[in-house]
């Protein structure tokens, strides 16, 4: 660490903003895509004043920064500071050594393209501690005073900024391709939060729940937490027997309850965040490192 901050989030939100100015520049830029937020604003400019994104990024972002100082806490402003500032010189260099990609004609390459860079990039930023500034403090501003939630502020932001690409240099067609863009960029950027890897929940009634969860126990090394109900058609106290398991051991975990009690009542459920033992606590309570 380096005054409280993590040097594994420093270079994941540097990576970050490299891969979401490498899309910008590359299938935004080149193929007159617009986008939402403060970044939709650089690009905006930049196809009206050929204004350089890499400095008005900077520009629009100095004066939220006074702002968020206060407002986000101090770690939480240096990896926003990081992921501005970041941005800014990934988008400088890679102005200046782009790759020519000819998918102009071919628009739904380019907003494909378009939608996983940035929501590869925004995704890991968001997950290691860090924003690119711009919406995200304006969302929180207006969270705190107007009691409006961040989700829809940054929602109502982003339609104006792209409306306003659109009564200025965008034509229907690249529109309709931004609006793809920035779909398949929400949901890349909630996959990478949530995490490529997904567990299950598994709730199980059965008449041998002491069975199960010592089998459970003592084969796949998973514990099991034993819940307190009761059916409400039968008015019958009963035990339900919970317990988390990775994607791939699912299956395993159902053929073991069935061959204990072929009778049990079982319900599937995805998980999309796990913290704790057998994740990302090993036995003696430490972090594993993914």
């Amino acid at each position: 660490m380096i005054f409280g901050l993590k040097m594994k989030n420093i270079l994941f939100i540097l990576i970050g903003t490299a891969i979401m100015a490498f899309g910008l520049v590359n299938f935004n830029m080149q193929n007159k895509l617009a986008e939402g937020g403060f970044t939709g604003i650089t690009l905006l400019l930049y196809f009206m004043f050929k204004w350089d994104p890499s400095y008005t990024n900077l520009i629009l972002n100095i004066p939220l920064f006074f702002i968020g100082w206060k407002l986000l806490g101090r770690n939480a402003f240096i990896y926003t500071l990081l992921g501005t500032v970041g941005l800014s010189v990934f988008l400088w260099i890679f102005q200046r050594y782009s790759i020519d990609m000819p998918l102009k004609d071919d628009l739904t390459l380019a907003a494909l393209f378009a939608g996983v860079f940035l929501g590869i990039g925004l995704g890991i930023i968001f997950r290691y501690g860090g924003t690119t500034g711009g919406v995200d403090i304006i969302a929180r501003l207006v969270q705190k005073y107007a009691g409006w939630s961040m989700g829809k502020t940054m929602f109502i932001f982003d339609i104006c900024v792209i409306a306003a690409s659109v009564l200025t240099y965008l034509n229907y067609k690249q529109a309709m391709y931004t609006l793809v863009a920035v779909f398949i960029g929400a949901r890349v950027i909630d996959f990478i939060q949530e995490g490529a890897y997904t567990a299950r929940g598994a709730m199980i009634v059965s008449e041998r729940n002491e069975d199960i969860s010592k089998k459970i126990m003592e084969e796949m090394d998973r514990g099991v937490t034993v819940l307190k109900g009761y059916g409400s058609f039968t008015k019958i106290e009963r035990e339900v027997l919970y317990c988390v398991v990775a994607k791939n051991e699912i299956v395993r975990l159902k053929n073991l309850i069935t061959s204990v009690d072929p009778h049990a009542f079982v319900s599937v459920t995805v998980v999309h965040d796990v913290h704790g033992e057998g994740f990302t606590l090993d036995e003696n309570k430490k972090p594993i490192e993914i």
